[in-house]
């Protein structure tokens, strides 16, 4: 690259300081500051590196922990001037466990008194934060004289909100399902109010005592800002300013952005970039273009129309030479978080090939299972003789940090209704997942009935079996792991069925990792597939992004295996589709036969019902109407006189023509009665 950089010109030019040898070999290391590590260990955190550093180094990082032989924890601080929390442990390479030692001590003693606290993380120039596990509490003063009115009114303002008591002179008021309401989010709440943040964690089911769920431990994920990475990688110190405004110091002096870029540029090879530029020189001159005189032509001189030209030029060849200097910065970055994420998960991390591994594993992609938007599947065996399916990834779909994301997902799982990761590839631009084969493929190739008008391809004890097994897995990645994991794209394809029919989710290429049970994540953008997709996640203003969107998404899912088709009728014209949820609601509550295919007994006809009742309840258009997975669970396996009916769904998934345009857009339907 060097060599190919030089001779852009005809002519190779040798650096003349030998420093300058080993410049390209430092692009994407960031500062080489002999005095700071490239990473180090702090009590029981271990691999850490920028922007965290030593507090006896503050020059090496912006994040500086302390302590390192304190007990129970190194002393971590967030922000200058700010807090100073215990680091329990890192999840991610941009996540860390952090614990209010303040609001522990407070715990232990007298948890009424944690109402008086607030955590509040602020971000700066130069990093971000985002809590994962923090809850809303709105404490309200109850007054004095007790006044029933004034109480009243408290009441009537936080309708729709759960309430504690139990702390004296103080009503509590929050609500875990859902989102909160925008105007007393806002503050618009009344005077005796006040709003506070306290880390939550449910603990015991049926447990109805709040303060017993309030925890000193938090998760917190940070990212560094566009300006901070730039400085960072291109050998600078992220700075902030009395004013809070970033600062990227080179050397002693802060530079301003246009100086930074071109920093960034020299990160690359100072003496090279400038060369470039004496060489374009030396080319307009022994052209004798450049002392051409101060003449117009055109009213223009020509002195600065070569400037003009000059400028041309030297821009085209700097682009040519850092672009692909940037991309190869971001591929030896996702190589830097690839190797972190194993270093992470040591002993857990499963196995890694390289893809001369794979071509073995797979006889050179001979025997094709599938394929997607995201690739190819194959059929393969281990030297072991273990059978495998081997997804193989398209080189430019989707980004590291998703793989690494769908590896750590679900390496995290162990539950007979999980796919079992058995390993992956990752070597530059090619990827890929190995896991366990499943015989009869995914589900969707049994539920979609075209052929008969009266036999079903699996019978109704099987579906029953496969709906409850799916129902168990997702209750498993929402309680069952240490780190709750959103799935977000809980549809048939993505169920995979071993030779008994055994059900196993598989593809987390787009879950979510989230410590706290009822969390509300963020979103950048929908996510998921239309049909499946919660209604929330397109429309905000429905309620929060959480586990409940999986809970929609199973229900679509379920409503198709009962009716052996998509919940819209695509056969039909776009004027007169069918609903199938509604049409199913409507037999149910006019206690009608369901007329679907095959069932043979009434044993068959309570199970279809059980799974009809729980899915309109799974896709109710409010999140907090919804039902946990474990609530699903023991509705499948509870009698089905127990159940109780749902509200109609009103809301449905996009019209046949919005798929058709990939337009994610949500109708409502208004019925009689």
């Amino acid at each position: 690259m060097q060599t190919l950089l030089l001779s852009l010109w005809g002519r190779e030019v040798v650096p003349d300081r030998p420093q300058e040898k080993i410049i390209l070999q430092k692009m994407a290391k960031g500062r080489n500051d002999s005095t700071c590590p490239k990473s180090f260990s702090c009590g029981n955190l271990t691999d850490l590196s920028f922007p965290f550093s030593l507090s006896t180094q503050p020059d090496c990082g912006i994040v500086p922990i302390s302590g390192c032989d304190a007990k129970p924890f190194p002393r971590i601080q967030l922000l200058p001037g700010g807090e100073w929390y215990y680091a329990r442990g890192k999840e991610y390479s941009h996540t860390i466990f952090l614990v209010d030692p303040k609001l522990q001590t407070i715990l232990r003693k007298n948890k009424c008194q944690a109402f008086n606290e607030n955590i509040s993380i602020s971000d700066s120039p130069s990093i971000s934060y985002t809590a994962v596990n923090l809850q809303n509490f709105y404490k309200c003063n109850r007054t004095s004289s007790n006044n029933p009115y004034i109480n009243q009114t408290m009441k009537g303002h936080f309708d729709g909100y759960d309430s504690y008591d139990g702390c004296d002179g103080l009503t509590i008021y929050y609500k875990f399902d859902g989102v909160d309401d925008e105007d007393i989010l806002a503050g618009n709440h009344t005077a005796n109010c006040s709003l506070i943040r306290l880390p939550y964690y449910q603990t015991e089911p049926g447990d109805d005592n709040l303060v017993n769920f309030l925890h000193p431990e938090f998760l917190v994920e940070w990212k560094l800002s566009d300006d901070c990475n730039e400085c960072h990688y291109g050998g600078g110190r992220c700075q902030t300013d009395k004013k809070n405004n970033f600062l990227c110091y080179k050397g002693t002096e802060p530079c301003v952005r246009q100086a930074c870029l071109h920093s960034k540029l020299n990160t690359y090879s100072p003496s090279i970039i400038n060369r470039l530029f004496r060489l374009i020189g030396d080319r307009f001159y022994n052209l004798k273009l450049i002392n051409v005189g101060v003449a117009n032509v055109a009213g223009t001189s020509k002195r600065g129309y070569l400037q003009t030209i000059w400028f041309k030029v030297a821009t085209d060849i700097l682009l040519t030479v850092s672009l692909p200097l940037r991309f190869w910065e971001s591929n030896n970055q996702d190589h830097q978080r690839v190797e972190e994420f194993l270093k992470n998960y040591g002993s857990y991390t499963p196995n890694r090939y390289n893809y001369t591994d794979i071509k073995r594993i797979t006889g050179r992609f001979r025997n094709k299972l599938g394929q997607g938007g995201f690739g190819n599947v194959y059929r393969g065996s281990l030297c072991n003789g273990s059978q495998v399916a081997v997804k193989v990834l398209n080189e430019l779909k989707g980004s590291a940090e998703d793989f690494i994301n769908e590896v750590a997902s679900i390496s995290r799982t162990s539950h007979v209704n999980i796919v079992t990761l058995v390993g992956f590839c990752f070597e530059g631009h090619k990827r890929a997942l190995v896991y366990e084969f499943m015989p009869n493929g995914s589900l969707e190739k049994f539920i979609y009935e075209e052929r008969s008008d009266s036999v079903r391809q699996l019978s109704w004890p099987i579906l029953y079996k496969i709906a409850l097994g799916i129902a168990r897995g997702l209750e498993y990645l929402h309680r069952g792991c240490n780190t709750r994991i959103l799935h977000f794209d809980i549809k048939p394809h993505n169920i995979l069925l071993d030779d008994n029919f055994c059900p196993k989710i598989s593809d987390f290429g787009l879950a979510k990792l989230c410590m706290k049970q009822e969390s509300i994540v963020s979103m950048l953008g929908p996510r998921g597939t239309i049909g499946y997709i919660a209604p929330e996640i397109v429309c905000r203003n429905l309620g929060g992004v959480s586990h409940k969107s999986d809970v929609y998404s199973y229900g679509m899912m379920v409503l198709e295996m009962v009716g052996g088709r998509k919940n819209v009728d695509v056969g039909v014209d776009c004027t007169s589709e069918i609903y199938f949820p509604h049409w199913l609601y409507r037999r149910i509550e006019l206690d009608e036969e369901l007329q679907l295919i095959g069932i043979m007994n009434e044993e068959e006809n309570e199970c279809a019902r059980k799974m009809v009742i729980s899915s309109l309840w799974c896709i109710q258009t409010d999140p907090a109407n919804r039902p946990s997975m474990s609530k699903v669970v023991e509705m499948l396996e509870g009698k089905l006189d127990s159940l109780q009916m749902p509200p109609k769904p009103y809301l449905y998934s996009p019209s046949r023509s919005e798929v058709d345009s990939s337009i994610l857009e949500l109708t409502t339907t208004t019925y009689p009665g």
